[in-house]
C-alpha cells in the first residue's frame, strides 16, 4: 500500500500478504532450520529412519535425505530451496544429500545469530562467500588421490555410503558388487573416468536374503518368453532388437472389408498367416535365434518362432532395449525388411530363470559388457527398496571418486580440518566479515556434532577431542561412532569422495546467501507465509505426507 497526498493507494490484492525486514528473514531461516532438523537424525551410521506415509496409506521407510525431502511435499517457498539443495547434490554426486541440507540449515542458524547482533545480511553473505572459496581450497589441498586401480579404496567409499542403511550387515559383499558394476562401465576420458550410471540397471526381487543379490555382466529383463514351445535358454545367442510390431499392420485409414463367400474368408486368414510367416522367415534368415521386441508379437508369429527354435520376448521397455544394444552390440531395427546379420547383437548365453516365483531373462557372457545389472534381493519390499537406495548412494560415490580422482576422510574429520583452517583464515581477514567466516567454520562442525548426538555420545567432549587432535596435526581424526573414540578414520577406510564435500559446501553456502538476501516476502492470495497450522508452527506449513506434520517441533 502506498500513500499519496494522504490518500492510501492499494497496489496488491487485499488478501495478499507481505512480510518485510527482520520478520521475513526470521520466517525463512526458521523454515529452513525446520527442514534441516527433520532429517538431521538420519545422518551417519547410527542415524534413525523415517517412515513416510502418504494420503492413500503407502509408506516408505528410509534414512535417505533426498527421498525424505521429496516425499514431504513442503509448501514454504524457502523450505523448497532446501529440497533443491538435496536434489542438486543427488544429481551431481549421488550421495551426501543429508550432509548438504544439514550444513545449509546450520549456516542459516548461525546467520540468524549474527542478524540479532545487527550484522547486515550483505556483510554475512560476503563473509560466507569468502569462507566458501577458502573451504573449497582447503578441501582440494587435504584430499588424497584415488585411481581406477585402487579397488580397495573404492570399496571403502561404497562401504561408507552403505553404512547406516538396511544393507549394513552385508556391506562387504554389496560394496564389492557396486565397485565391480561401476568399473565395468567406466570409460577413460582426459586422464579421468566417466561413468554413465544409466548403464547400471537395478532389478528388484522380493524373497531370499540380501546376500542372494548378484551382479550380472549383461542385462536382466523382467520378462518371460512369449510361447511355452520356445527354448528356455539359448547358447551363442544372435540377438535381434526390433522396434516394430511382429503383427499384421492395420490400415492407416478406416476401412471395411465385405466378404460374401466363405472361401474368401479363408483366403483372407491364410494371407494374414502367410504375412506373419514371412516376417518370421526374415528374422530367421538374418541368423537371429533370440528376439527382443519393443512392441507386440502375434500369436501365429509366436508359433512359427517356436517351430524355428527362436526365443522371443515382447513389450520390452525402451530403456531396456537401449541397455541391450550397448551390452550386446546389436542395433535396434525399425523394419523387418532391412534386418540382416550385421544388425544382430551377441551373447554367450541367454537363459530364463525363476527368481522368487517370477520368470526373468538373463543375458550373460557378453564380450565387453557396456551395461550391467544388479539383481537386488531382500526379505520384504521395504528392505529391497532401501537396499536399492543404498546401491544408488554407493554407485554415485564410486563414480564421483573416479571422476574427480580424490577422496577425503569421513566421520567429520574433513569438516573439522576445514573449520580449523577457516578460523585461522578469519583472523587474517578482520572486519565484520571475520564474524561470518567464524560462523561458517562453526556451522561445518555440525556434522561431527550430529554424528556424535545420533550415536548417543556427548557432542561437546567429542568436538573438544577432535579439535585438539587436528591442532596436533591429525588431519583425518574423526569420530568412530561404534567405538565412541576419535581415531584416524582415513586409515580405517572410512572415506568419502571429495566431490561430496565440495558440492555440499558450495550448494549450502549459495542457498544460505540467497535466503539471507531476501528481506521482503510477498505472498499471493490463498497462501500464508505465517505458518498457520503447519508443522507445529513451522513457517508456511510442512504438513505433507500425513504423519510428518510435527516437524516444527524438531527445531
Amino acid at each position: 500500500m502506498a500513500n499519496l497526498g494522504g490518500q492510501p493507494i492499494f497496489i496488491m490484492s487485499e488478501d495478499a500478504t507481505r512480510q518485510q525486514g527482520r520478520d521475513a528473514q526470521e520466517n525463512n531461516i526458521n523454515a529452513c532450520k525446520a527442514v534441516a532438523n527433520a532429517i538431521r537424525t538420519t545422518l551417519g551410521p547410527k542415524g534413525m529412519d523415517k517412515m513416510m506415509v502418504d494420503s492413500i496409506g503407502d509408506l516408505i521407510v528410509t534414512n535417505d535425505g533426498v527421498t525424505i525431502l521429496d516425499e514431504m511435499e513442503l509448501q514454504h517457498p524457502a523450505a523448497k530451496m532446501m529440497v533443491e539443495i538435496a536434489q542438486t547434490q543427488d544429481d551431481e554426486v549421488g550421495d551426501g544429500t543429508t550432509t548438504a541440507v544439514v550444513i545449509a540449515g546450520e549456516l542459516l542458524k548461525k546467520a540468524g545469530d549474527l542478524l540479532e547482533q545487527d550484522i547486515h545480511p550483505t556483510v554475512i553473505s560476503s563473509g560466507y562467500r569468502m569462507a566458501k572459496v577458502k573451504a573449497l581450497e582447503v578441501l582440494n589441498n587435504v584430499s588424497e588421490d584415488v585411481s581406477y586401480k585402487d579397488k580397495d579404496k573404492l570399496q571403502s567409499v561404497a562401504k561408507t555410503a552403505m553404512t547406516g542403511k538396511s544393507s549394513e550387515s552385508s556391506k562387504d559383499y554389496l560394496s564389492k558388487i557396486a565397485v565391480d558394476a561401476v568399473t565395468s562401465v567406466a570409460e577413460e576420458y582426459d586422464n579421468s573416468y566417466r561413468v554413465d550410471k544409466d548403464l547400471i540397471k537395478t532389478v528388484k526381487s522380493q524373497g531370499g536374503s540380501v546376500n542372494n543379490s548378484e551382479l550380472i555382466e549383461g542385462v536382466v529383463i523382467d520378462k518371460e518368453k512369449v510361447h511355452p514351445g520356445m527354448p528356455s535358454s539359448v547358447d551363442n545367442a544372435k540377438i535381434a532388437l526390433i522396434n516394430t510390431a511382429i503383427e499384421v499392420q492395420e490400415t492407416e485409414t478406416s476401412a471395411e472389408i465385405q466378404i460374401n463367400d466363405p472361401s474368401k474368408l479363408q483366403e483372407f486368414v491364410d494371407q494374414e498367416e502367410a504375412s506373419l510367416k514371412e516376417m518370421v522367415e526374415k528374422i530367421k534368415a538374418s541368423g537371429a535365434n533370440m528376439v527382443f521386441c519393443q512392441k507386440g508379437i502375434d500369436d501365429i508369429a509366436q508359433h512359427y518362432m517356436a517351430k524355428n527354435g527362436i526365443m522371443a520376448v515382447r513389450r520390452v521397455k525402451k530403456s531396456d532395449m537401449e541397455k541391450l544394444s550397448k551390452a550386446t552390440g546389436g542395433k535396434i531395427v525399425t523394419s523387418l525388411n532391412n534386418i540382416d546379420e550385421e544388425d544382430l547383437g551377441t551373447a554367450g548365453q541367454i537363459r530364463e530363470r525363476d527368481v522368487s516365483g517370477d520368470s526373468m531373462l538373463f543375458v550373460e557372457d557378453v564380450e565387453s559388457a557396456k551395461s550391467v545389472t544388479i539383481l537386488i534381493r531382500g526379505g520384504t519390499e521395504h528392505v529391497v527398496d532401501e537396499i536399492e537406495r543404498a546401491f544408488e548412494d554407493a554407485i554415485g560415490g564410486i563414480a564421483s571418486a573416479l571422476r574427480v580422482g580424490k577422496i577425503v576422510g569421513g566421520g567429520g574429520a574433513t569438516e573439522i580440518e576445514v573449520a580449523k583452517e577457516l578460523k585461522d583464515y578469519a583472523d587474517s581477514v578482520g572486519g565484520r566479515e571475520q564474524l561470518a567466516i567464524n560462523a561458517f567454520a562453526e556451522a561445518l562442525e555440525v556434522i561431527p556434532r550430529t554424528l556424535s548426538e545420533n550415536a548417543g555420545l556427548d557432542p561437546i567432549d567429542v568436538l573438544v577431542d577432535l579439535r585438539n587432535k587436528h591442532e596436533s596435526g591429525g588431519k583425518w581424526a574423526g569420530i568412530d561412532v561404534f567405538s565412541g573414540k576419535s581415531e584416524d578414520l582415513f586409515n580405517k577406510n572410512v572415506v568419502e569422495p571429495l566431490q561430496i564435500k565440495t558440492q555440499a559446501v558450495q550448494s549450502a553456502s549459495e542457498a544460505a546467501e540467497l535466503i539471507l538476501r531476501i528481506d521482503d516476502v510477498i505472498s499471493a492470495s490463498g497462501f500464508s507465509s505465517d505458518g498457520d497450522g503447519g508443522a507445529g508452527g513451522a513457517p508456511g506449513g510442512m504438513g505433507g505426507m500425513g504423519g510428518m506434520g510435527g516437524m516444527g517441533g524438531m527445531m
